[in-house]
């Protein structure tokens, strides 16, 4: 309401500001010489006349106006103008042009300060502070009653909770540490792949130790504006020390924290003075004593290893994917919120979820009860968590689009093409259903699911071919069935996959005989060098030939390895086929039946239909 009337001020001021001026534009077209003015007096064309010193606003008989001025002091004039009886008007009284002329003079400065006024506001700082506070601290503090979160809401970073316990301990008992001569460490840096809670342990640090909390993000400190990032970490620093002791939770450091030297240009820019302060900081001639900085990013490498070394950064903790006991605590966690049938069992649930962050096994929890609810029911079964398991995965159903009969059945060759080699070749993950029901950008899907979380991390030689194999088993199956001329671009990613896969085995792991254990690759791609067009060249041309010779001598042995596969067991190819079609998608209790040449079973709840 206010900012209404206040628009409704300045329009009105400057509607009369434009009117005054276009009035007196007007009047001041309408000049006309002296000479003009006596031939119209003794014509007999005047009606009216208003003097104002020398100034003289002349009415004409048609009505029109204009002024003139009295060039010099003439005595006839005024027996000429009551001669033809002419009405002559004294000076107008000079209130209103007093009132605009004062307008006039004093809205310039009003309207600059008001303009400057809704300028700070709009680059104000998210506290609410204006442009005289760029350098004040964006960090939101967090009082302790105000953090309900402790480590029975976390699961699954068991290792990384034992971790961070001391510091627990240090911040309730600081004397204890202290009478023993023992240095708790500065600053703890939290590293894992997104989503497995890191910035969750951080609130749980200080809600067990029940003290203040500073939360800020990295990109927070850098503005536009040079030096502005580092009188933001001194002031967080500032406030922080008021409240010690207390923890300072910077997350995604790597924003600011990228090592120096790497960027384009000049050196020293914003990104890296606010870097330099906050190095002072954390080891400088200045005390922080009971101030404990935690900092949490997914790119470790990239960091400055000034930040990373003792006095600093002293600890790592890695907060990595949880294993299949976490897995099924957090699930527990998540399932406290919601209501559960009997029928969900959280552990059946982990293991068909490796490789799932917290932030992933969070969502499936949220997504099944979303489902359940759109079907009006109580409690979330079973059911609903495998179909949204299977959305997470594998994307969203797209029953919408229409596919000829051909199509349907080149796509279930392609999928019975990669299940039967994926089945048959050793050590390969164990093969989970198969669909050919378009989802995400796939018309059909093989989905495979590891064993354990190991093979997530680490596998060998064998495993990797038969990957390989897999891959090209959908291209193969097309070429059998229709001939090499009528493959379609279905494997395009299948190829994509495995020529990164072959490639990687020569370059990287040393799987090749001719090039042995070394690497000629390097994966770390983020250094501004690394992009660089004149980086020297690391091997020879002659080294980059056999590199090309290994990858495609790997994917030939295992495109006929697959060949070989799928000729030999051609019924079950066409029996998978029929499947497919038949029910669209096959678990594994039909895979099982397909690949022992049985009568396929119907997928459970089929006569529900």
């Amino acid at each position: 309401m206010v900012k209404n009337l206040i628009c409704c001020f300045f329009v009105s001021i400057i509607s009369i500001l434009l009117f005054h001026h276009l009035n007196i534009y007007s009047i001041n077209n309408s000049r006309v010489n002296y000479s003009t003015f006596l031939s119209d007096v003794n014509n007999d064309n005047i009606i009216k006349i208003q003097i104002n010193d020398k100034k003289v606003e002349v009415t004409k008989k048609d009505m029109t106006k204009y002024i003139t001025y009295i060039p010099f002091h003439d005595p006839q004039l005024l027996h000429s103008l009551l001669e033809k009886n002419v009405i002559i008007a004294g000076p107008v009284p000079q209130a209103s042009n007093f009132l605009i002329s004062t307008l006039s003079s004093i809205f310039p400065g009003f309207l600059s300060t008001i303009m400057w006024f809704f300028l700070t506001k709009i680059i104000s700082n998210s506290n609410g502070q204006g442009a005289l506070f760029f350098g004040k601290s964006k960090a939101k503090m967090l009082s302790n009653s105000k953090i309900n979160i402790t480590f029975s809401d976390i699961a699954g970073c068991k290792e990384a909770k034992e971790d961070v316990s001391e510091i627990v301990e240090y911040l309730k008992e600081p004397g204890r540490f202290q009478k023993l001569g023992g240095k708790i460490p500065k600053g703890i840096l939290m590293v894992g792949p997104p989503g497995t809670g890191k910035t969750l342990l951080a609130k749980a640090i200080a809600g067990e130790a029940n003290v203040p909390f500073f939360t800020i993000s990295g990109s927070d400190f850098v503005e536009m504006f040079v030096g502005v990032g580092a009188s933001r970490v001194r002031d967080m620093f500032e406030n922080a020390r008021r409240y010690a002791p207390c923890i300072i939770f910077i997350d995604e450091i790597d924003a600011v924290g990228k090592q120096r030297g790497t960027s384009v240009g000049n050196n020293h820019d914003e990104r890296e003075q606010t870097l330099n302060q906050i190095l002072v900081e954390m080891d400088g001639f200045k005390v922080n004593t009971g101030i404990i900085l935690i900092a949490a990013t997914n790119r470790p490498d990239v960091l400055d290893p000034a930040l990373l070394r003792p006095g600093r950064f002293d600890r790592q903790v890695v907060v990595s994917l949880p294993d299949l006991l976490g897995r099924e605590e957090i699930l527990k966690i998540h399932m406290r919120k919601v209501s559960v049938a009997n029928d969900v069992i959280p552990i059946v649930i982990a293991r068909s979820t490796p490789g799932f962050s917290g932030a992933d096994l969070a969502n499936l929890v949220n997504e099944s009860a979303l489902l359940a609810a759109r079907c009006h029911k109580i409690a979330i079964t079973m059911l609903e968590f495998e179909i949204s398991k299977d959305k997470i995965i594998m994307g969203s159903e797209r029953r919408s689009i229409v596919m000829t009969e051909h199509q349907k059945e080149s796509t279930a060759y392609h999928e019975s093409g990669h299940a039967i080699v994926g089945r048959l070749v050793p050590s390969h993950d164990p093969l989970h259903k198969v669909t050919i029901i378009p989802r995400g950008q796939a018309l059909g899907i093989t989905l495979f699911l590891p064993t354990n979380d190991i093979d997530v991390l680490v596998t060998h030689r064998q495993k990797l071919e038969g990957q390989i194999a897999t891959l090209y088993g959908g291209r193969l199956a097309e070429e059998i069935i229709y001939g090499s001329d009528k493959v379609s671009t279905g494997a395009s990613n299948d190829i994509r996959i495995a020529t990164d896969l072959a490639r990687k085995m020569v370059t990287q792991w040393g799987f090749s005989d001719k090039l042995g254990p070394i690497l000629y690759m390097n994966e770390d791609k983020e250094f501004f060098l690394e992009k660089s067009g004149s980086q020297l060249k690391r091997f020879s041309d002659k080294t980059i030939q056999i590199i090309d010779e290994e990858v495609k001598s790997i994917i030939e042995i295992n495109c006929q390895r697959a060949k070989k596969i799928l000729n030999e067991n051609i019924d079950i190819l066409h029996a998978m086929k029929d499947a497919l079609i038949k029910y669209e998608t096959i678990n594994l209790l039909q895979i099982d039946d397909l690949m022992s040449r049985k009568t396929v079973r119907e997928p459970e709840g089929w006569n529900l239909r």
